[in-house]
């Protein structure tokens, strides 16, 4: 269905879930900015909300997130407290200016606090807030995942769920640090649907140690059998020099990089032959999903959370690490636990790093999120197209895209190259590209 063209894939990009990317952000863009942003949200302005819960029961070797162990209850107490005092923080700031559309709870594991303290923060945030009738979403891990939570997002209005699953053979599981029999992810998915949750995600990944084609078309066949209204499969991304827990994993157990491409066309072609919607290029929904009927009218987006449906061009982070989105400003919380308590312990905002998107970085950022999107991109507002097409002609010669006139389009076999594409349109890529995961 591929080809494979190894020289096309031989530098690392960006996923390009923002532009400029976070390698791009600054020191200094932090305090001050936030709130600027915050005080340019108009009346009408729809937002998204993302509150990030930086715990999980256990750690996986192979996770690049911002989490640590949910083993004292006082840490998360502490957390929960510092939440709630950053949600009214920024509650009064925006001082009922925008309308929230969407409520996203990520990790870490939500699933990692209590279902009381979640059902408090839900309340909060629709009291705080404008709130009507909201797009509640929540990942889950199912290790732990009990009645008693599925009763809590039953209560909250929550429909979609994403499971973090990446693969069901046991041995990569142990060679990960995530073991999770089957049975427990299956009695996650029956209490989920239990509890009315309308969407469900499942997480799988590629490129694993010791994984072949056949091992993840088992874990896609059982993905399917299950149910999974919508799947993101990723390509492993092994980069222990950044990320220490890595060095746990067997890097000589890594396939290489002509069975990853092959991978991700297995599991392109053996979801579509299951009858999903391709989603980009590395997700898949049912056909009557919401974010499938997006892709049929032409509504698909992709922020920090992936390609998703929700359009608000207006996401506010809350919580040690999350990034916040505006037009023309992304910013990040402060990482450091300690650093964000104190922020909003003395009533400033944690924000401390992020990048002043100029008129060109909104340009490019439209451009690429079109092109990964759409499969077309309109490069008519930025300067030095001819230096683009310049950059692409070796994809051109091999049909893989296209001009007309300055609308670039890929073609179909151009998928899995989507990403190194879009790189054209990047002025910030440089030759030092260690700090990204494979091409594909």
């Amino acid at each position: 269905m591929w080809t494979y063209h190894p020289d096309l894939l031989a530098t690392p990009v960006p996923r390009y879930t923002s532009y400029p990317t976070a390698a791009e952000f600054v020191d200094g863009v932090g305090s001050v900015e936030m709130a600027a942003a915050l005080d340019r949200v108009e009346q009408e302005a729809e937002l998204s909300l993302y509150l990030h819960i930086p715990f999980c029961r256990e750690i996986c070797w192979y996770c690049g997130c911002n989490t640590g162990a949910a083993n004292r209850a006082a840490r998360l107490d502490a957390y929960l407290e510092r939440l709630s005092q950053e949600i009214e923080l920024v509650a009064r700031r925006l001082n009922g200016r925008g309308r929230v559309g969407r409520i996203a709870f990520g990790g870490g594991s939500p699933n990692a606090i209590a279902p009381a303290a979640f059902l408090r923060l839900v309340a909060q945030v629709k009291a705080a807030f404008d709130v009507t009738a909201p797009v509640l979403s929540v990942e889950v891990d199912p290790r732990g995942f009990d009645a008693g939570w599925a009763d809590a997002l039953g209560a909250a209005g929550v429909s979609r769920v994403s499971l973090g699953v990446q693969t069901f053979d046991e041995a990569i599981q142990a060679a990960i640090g995530r073991v999770q029999p089957r049975r427990e992810i299956a009695a996650c998915v029956a209490l989920l649907r239990g509890a009315g949750v309308q969407s469900i995600n499942f997480d799988l990944m590629y490129g694993l140690p010791g994984q072949t084609s056949d091992v993840l078309a088992a874990s896609l066949d059982e993905s399917v059998a299950l149910g999974a209204d919508r799947l993101a499969v990723f390509g492993y991304a092994h980069v222990p020099h950044l990320i220490p827990r890595q060095r746990r994993i067997d890097a000589s157990a890594l396939p290489d990089a002509e069975a990853r491409f092959a991978q991700a066309a297995l599991a392109h072609g053996r979801l579509g032959r299951a009858g999903y919607v391709p989603i980009g290029f590395d997700h898949f929904a049912k056909p009557d999903d919401a974010i499938a009927v997006a892709v049929r009218e032409g509504r698909l987006r992709r922020n920090f959370q992936g390609f998703t449906e929700d359009e608000a061009e207006v996401l506010i982070g809350l919580g040690a690490s999350a990034i916040s989105q505006f037009p023309d400003l992304l910013v990040q919380n402060e990482k450091n636990a300690g650093r964000w308590h104190m922020a909003v312990s003395s009533g400033r905002f944690s924000a401390s790093r992020g990048a002043r998107r100029s008129v060109d970085d909104q340009w490019r950022a439209a451009a690429i999120e079109e092109l990964l999107c759409q499969g077309r991109a309109d490069l008519c507002g930025i300067a030095g197209r001819s230096e683009i097409a310049l950059r692409l002609a070796r994809f051109a010669a091999l049909k893989l895209v296209r001009w007309e006139g300055s609308v670039l389009l890929l073609a179909p076999e151009a998928l899995p190259y989507a990403r190194v594409i879009a790189s054209a349109m990047d002025r910030y890529r440089g030759p030092a590209a260690s700090r990204f995961s494979s091409a594909v």
